[in-house]
């Protein structure tokens, strides 16, 4: 039977040219630009095949993704190529030191492994999370934003009152159907943990909307982000989204925000000795008790 090795990578990309991240035939996306950078590097065929904590939309970015990939225990033997004054093979660790650098001279400049590492017993980058975290960025000054942030922050033509969007989002938190701000899936449930939804500025003026939970659902953030928005320009009333939250349907009055605006900042993840009861707990359907 053979061996496999399972590695973490922590890895971020600019998702501008990206059709999301999971592989789909004839587009580009994340997962398959990786992919295929793996099987060139370790000359592996068909390349292996990733694991990742949160796919990400088209546009979508991240600078905190995490995911795993499972490879036969000799594959990294094919970094190690030719070295001047070689005395034996390389460790465990160099060999991981040498896969990072080599996928960095084949990858295309939008998306970067920053480290592979040996996954502990029972790590899952999808089902073993405790959270993810994102930040939403937005611009609402008057002449527009910064010309050389424009992929990352959306303009907004209309002036946004954080007071107003905190108000709301605090109706939001804790754990609900939220089926109102998701796009379903056969078989997958919209209830999730809220575990913070607030709105910032930092010192430029700029509106950063920090959102964590415990898993979302398709487009969950961006509708959340797009209902406190029409909240922020005073077009709704502040208890607008609760009620739309407690009609747990799609709600054509929502706009889901622009997904250049939305970064995959973090990937939470408990002690290394709960990894594997963390993730059987997840893989369990979740239902209300009510």
């Amino acid at each position: 039977m053979e061996v496999l090795l399972r590695l973490r990578l922590d890895l971020g990309y600019d998702g501008t040219e990206f059709s999301g991240w999971a592989r789909q035939p004839g587009l580009r996306t994340v997962q398959g630009e990786l992919e295929t950078a793996l099987g060139r590097v370790l000359r592996l065929d068909p390349a292996p095949s990733l694991t990742v904590a949160g796919r990400t939309d088209a546009g979508v970015h991240a600078r905190g993704q995490v995911a795993h990939v499972d490879l036969p225990a000799d594959a990294l033997r094919a970094v190690e190529g030719r070295r001047k004054g070689a005395t034996g093979p390389l460790g465990l660790a160099e060999r991981l030191t040498a896969l990072t650098r080599r996928l960095a001279g084949v990858l295309p400049p939008d998306v970067r492994v920053y480290a592979v590492s040996v996954a502990p017993e029972g790590f899952d980058a999808r089902f073993s999370a405790l959270s993810r975290r994102y930040v939403y960025r937005v611009c609402d000054a008057l002449g527009g934003g910064d010309p050389l942030r424009r992929r990352e922050v959306l303009w907004y033509p209309r002036p946004l009152d954080a007071d107003r969007m905190n108000a709301a989002a605090a109706h939001l938190l804790g754990e609900h159907d939220f089926a109102a701000f998701c796009k379903r899936r056969d078989g997958a449930t919209t209830i999730r943990e809220l575990q913070r939804l607030d709105w910032a500025r930092d010192d430029g003026g700029l509106l950063e909307a920090t959102v964590i939970a415990d898993a979302f659902c398709h487009s969950m953030v961006r509708a959340l982000v797009g209902s406190l928005l029409a909240v922020g320009e005073g077009q709704r009333p502040v208890e607008w989204p609760a009620d739309v939250l407690l009609r747990a349907v799609r709600d054509s009055g929502v706009n889901v925000a622009p997904a250049h605006g939305l970064c995959l900042e973090e990937v939470g993840y408990p002690a290394d000795a709960d990894l594997l009861r963390r993730a059987r707990q997840t893989r369990r359907l979740r239902t209300l008790d009510r």
